[in-house]
């Protein structure tokens, strides 16, 4: 049985969503308060870019940043370029990437507790370099080749196995969202547990590098960590704009997108792919940074007012949070510099138990 739609009149926004699908490339358009709430986020990142360039252990006017940045002095140079910058870029596209990515997951699961670490993306991604900063180092179990490979390359590798292992095994005669969502869960699971045993095997020191990692920190980046995944974002988040209608239909039903005239299967599976890029490609970079990929979409949801999460909005709102992030732990604790992925899990888990919260009331009312 086919779903038919009824004609796209009067205030019913089911109904403008699917004329707006149904007509490409003729709806787009600008929506000025999300070219506004853009516009003021990309505002917001520029400012806690400077105050992670002036604050830490040496304090830098921000008067002389700015002269280094724009090669007006040199002062400063080693404490901006080499050591400072780079931390910020990497966690601005990290949180960019897994922020989009996010944003990509929960329109195809049309679910907003969905999110690239519940695909087994994250702990596939941890398992990897947990298996070589422990067992690379002095412990000697795994050596030669395997051992030298950079722990990005192996985080990536970790990341896209994990979720090509997911979409496998949740596939029957296509994708259900719910049951990928089951499956991811139970791989997750299953990949952090052989994380943890990994952990024990290993050498005090090696897994103590190690769990810095899944911590997800930025410390010590530096720009060749920054670069692949610059070069991905610059190719897959345009990709993920150009497929808006794509991603637009694949948040109806599954009968109402098929109606739109867009093949399910293959759409899904090429936007999943793309969100396991993306969460792939962000994780080698700074670590499994915890629920920047589920709270950014939602919050960039609630400033745009979109009928879904916006991948752009997404990415500048993962960003953000993430520069936030990095100079509360940098600055707020003393002498102690936590990893930044403590802060977002922690003020994501509150973000998490509030979405459980609402969502209970929606279905009590």
């Amino acid at each position: 049985m086919t779903a038919t739609l009824e004609p796209a009149s009067g205030r019913d926004p089911l109904a403008r969503r699917a004329r707006a699908v149904t007509l490409g490339p003729l709806a787009i358009r600008l929506r000025p308060r999300l070219v506004a709430v853009c516009a003021l986020t990309a505002l917001a990142i520029v400012a806690l870019t400077g105050l992670n360039l002036s604050v830490g252990d040496v304090f830098v006017a921000p008067g002389q940043v700015w002269a280094n940045v724009v090669g007006a002095s040199y002062d400063e140079y080693f404490t901006i370029w080499r050591v400072r910058m780079p931390r910020v870029v990497v966690g601005l596209l990290a949180g960019a990437a897994l922020a989009a990515a996010g944003a990509i997951t929960q329109a195809i699961m049309r679910n907003p507790l969905a999110s690239p670490d519940l695909l087994g993306v994250t702990h596939g991604a941890s398992a990897g370099v947990v298996a070589v900063m422990a067992f690379g180092g002095s412990y000697g179990i795994i050596s030669g080749p395997l051992a030298q490979i950079g722990v990005p390359a192996v985080a990536l590798i970790g990341g896209l196995a994990a979720g090509v292992l997911c979409y496998g095994l949740a596939w029957r005669n296509g994708i259900d969202g719910f049951r990928l969502l089951l499956v991811g869960v139970g791989v997750s699971t299953v990949l952090m547990n052989l994380t943890v045993w990994m952990l024990t095997l290993g050498e005090v020191n090696d897994s103590g590098r190690a769990m810095v990692w899944i911590a997800g920190s930025l410390s010590m980046r530096t720009w060749a960590h920054a670069v692949p995944v610059a070069i991905a974002l610059a190719v897959l988040l345009p990709l993920a704009l150009v497929a808006a209608r794509t991603l637009d239909a694949l948040s109806f039903s599954d009968d109402v997108t098929r109606s739109l005239g867009v093949r399910l299967e293959p759409a899904r599976t090429g936007m999943l792919v793309l969100a396991v890029l993306l969460a792939a490609f962000g994780t080698s970079a700074a670590g499994p940074i915890l629920f920047v990929s589920l709270a950014a979409p939602q919050i960039a949801l609630r400033l745009g007012r979109t009928a879904r999460p916006p991948v752009l909005l997404s990415a500048l709102v993962g960003a953000a949070l993430v520069a936030a992030a990095d100079l509360a732990a940098r600055n707020l604790f003393g002498t102690v510099q936590l990893p930044v992925g403590i802060v977002t899990g922690c003020l994501g888990a509150l973000y998490l138990v509030y979405l459980l919260v609402r969502g209970n009331r929606k279905v009590q009312a």
